[in-house]
């Protein structure tokens, strides 16, 4: 299978199957020198862990992280770390009425197409445990970005119909709740209709948003290699991300240009703006600003509604999905947007190491008079 590689200098390849023996990533290109403990990446994956609350799966996983190479004396090496995380709680019996039969809104159907073969226990590879990898990567990828005084802040704006405005924004709140929005009371709202929806054996969707401060200007490129359009695909490769939008998104379809070009001011040497309707993010490159993005995440898939359906054979069928399923993604997938923000910056900004000679001559001189 190809397309499980991510990025160019700061490379991961993610590896493992839902109801396999393991999950896991091994990243390349992690500069030596970064103080790294299997207790940094488990930070992490305690944020996207099933079992968390009402709202998430019921499979009971520890997610430990083990770290196999690449890490001594608590320092990257400079060499690839491979990371494991065992699965301990795997039903595949949850499955085997599914064997021959296509679920709505899985990959169920086009695996079949693409590859005449599929492993239909929990979706195996297009599960959304696979992020696993992709989360414990991004844990090392916001490590080094921290050295750099870039911060990542992910946390869910909606569910549903219930919408945090940014007017009551408290970002203390996001750890406070099991939703992860930046407001208790909202959460106790979006709790209220998740009740409902499980009630009603349906599920929910929403969006998550991601703030990221510290960002020097010009990193990302101007044509095919755009900062936000790494981005974007960053956020779309997430299996239930359904829309990415930076800055005013779709709302800038609706808005004049006076009101939605964002006037530059200068402070001594400082550039900054008055707005930040463009996210942060100007001819592909960062311009200095916060990142502003959100992911549209499509209600979990699985229900235990009758949906209509058909099996392999072509013929209708009456399905009702049973087992452990989060009737809502969104709060485990805040920590996944995150991380793929994380590792999609880490990538570029070791990039942009070579736009300039005088970075190159700044650094070698250096170096050569050590």
């Amino acid at each position: 299978m190809a397309g499980s590689i991510y990025g160019t200098l700061f490379q991961i390849s993610t590896w493992g199957e839902s109801h396999g023996y393991g999950i896991g990533v091994t990243i390349d290109g992690c500069p030596a020198g970064l103080p790294l403990t299997e207790a940094d990446i488990q930070t992490f994956l305690d944020r996207r862990k099933p079992g968390q609350s009402r709202f998430t799966t019921k499979r009971k996983e520890s997610d430990k992280a083990l770290i196999l190479s690449g890490i001594f004396d608590g320092y990257t090496t400079g060499t690839p770390i491979s990371i494991l995380v065992k699965n301990k709680d795997q039903r595949s019996r949850d499955y085997g009425t599914i064997l021959n039969t296509y679920r709505p809104g899985h990959a169920d159907y086009t695996f079949d197409a693409k590859y005449g073969i599929r492993d239909y226990r929990g979706g195996g590879r297009s599960s959304g445990r696979e992020t696993i990898g992709r989360v414990a990567a991004g844990a090392i990828a916001s490590k080094l970005l921290t050295q750099l005084g870039i911060r990542i802040t992910a946390y869910t704006k909606a569910i549903g119909p219930v919408t945090v405005p940014e007017s009551d924004y408290d970002y203390a709140c996001i750890s406070q709740n099991s939703l992860y929005m930046p407001d208790n009371s909202y959460a106790r709202q979006a709790s209220e209709y998740l009740e409902k929806c499980i009630t009603e054996q349906d599920s929910a969707g929403g969006i998550i948003e991601c703030i990221v401060t510290g960002m020097p200007a010009g990193i990302g490129e101007t044509v095919f290699e755009k900062l936000d359009a790494n981005l974007a695909k960053a956020l779309m490769s997430i299996g239930a991300v359904k829309g990415v939008e930076i800055g005013d998104g779709f709302q800038a379809a609706k808005a004049l240009g006076s009101s939605n070009n964002d006037a530059f001011c200068a402070s001594g040497d400082r550039v900054s703006k008055r707005t930040n309707h463009s996210g942060g993010i100007l001819g592909g490159m960062s311009d200095g600003s916060p990142i502003i993005l959100r992911a549209a995440i499509k209600p979990t898939p699985s229900i235990a509604q009758p949906q209509e359906t058909i099996d392999k054979s072509r013929s209708p069928v009456s399905l009702s999905i049973h087992g452990r399923h989060d009737p809502v993604i969104v709060p485990r997938a805040v920590v996944v947007v995150e991380s793929m923000t994380a590792l999609t910056l880490a990538d570029l900004l070791m990039i942009n190491m070579s736009a300039r000679m005088d970075s190159l001559i700044g650094f070698y001189r250096r170096e050569l008079h050590c």
